[in-house]
């Protein structure tokens, strides 16, 4: 997607700076960065495989990402710490996401940055953005159970847990828990 959505989160003042850490729309410069802390993040906590044929392509494909969704990066000191694809209802990168919904996907933080502030600076970039737009008044998103840190995050952040909206990727054997925030 392109428009205005991404000159709003690049103009945006209202972040706190979380640790000095800048959120903006993707370049196409970053796009090895972004596959490359991507994979790091996800495979480093065991999330993926290194040999996973299916999904880790899919999160490395930062081109893709970038141009059937909306895809925020954040920085720390000039350089590409994390990254987080956005995407409404419909959209190809959409797996829950209603009408009025705007859903976050694919966020990662650098393994060597992670826990100091990359990951609520994303998240709060990415309700500030919900806000500016006028059609959305929620933001979602899938979260494996595995994953205790994030749901920590989201939670502080006043995500509820919404288990009426629970999936299953039964492929893979993953249940998916979802998380809802009203703005």
């Amino acid at each position: 997607m392109t428009g205005p959505g991404r000159q709003q989160v690049a103009a945006s003042t209202g972040v706190p700076p979380e640790a000095g850490v800048r959120i903006r729309p993707v370049r196409a410069q970053d796009y090895d960065d972004v596959a490359r802390l991507t994979a790091a993040a996800y495979i480093g906590e065991g999330f993926v495989g290194a040999d996973d044929g299916d999904y880790l392509p899919m999160l490395m494909d930062t081109e893709r990402r970038a141009g059937h969704g909306e895809l925020l990066v954040a920085e720390l000191e000039h350089q590409v710490v994390g990254a987080v694809t956005l995407a409404e209802a419909g959209g190809e990168y959409a797996d829950i996401a209603r009408d009025g919904e705007l859903e976050f996907r694919m966020l990662a933080v650098d393994p060597r940055v992670q826990r100091k502030g990359v990951g609520r600076a994303l998240v709060r970039a990415i309700v500030e953005h919900a806000r500016e737009r006028e059609r959305i008044d929620a933001v979602v998103l899938s979260t494996e159970e595995k994953m205790g840190g994030a749901h920590q995050l989201y939670a502080s952040l006043g995500f509820q847990r919404r288990p009426d909206r629970d999936w299953a990727v039964p492929e893979y054997g993953i249940r998916l828990l979802v998380f809802h925030l009203a703005v």
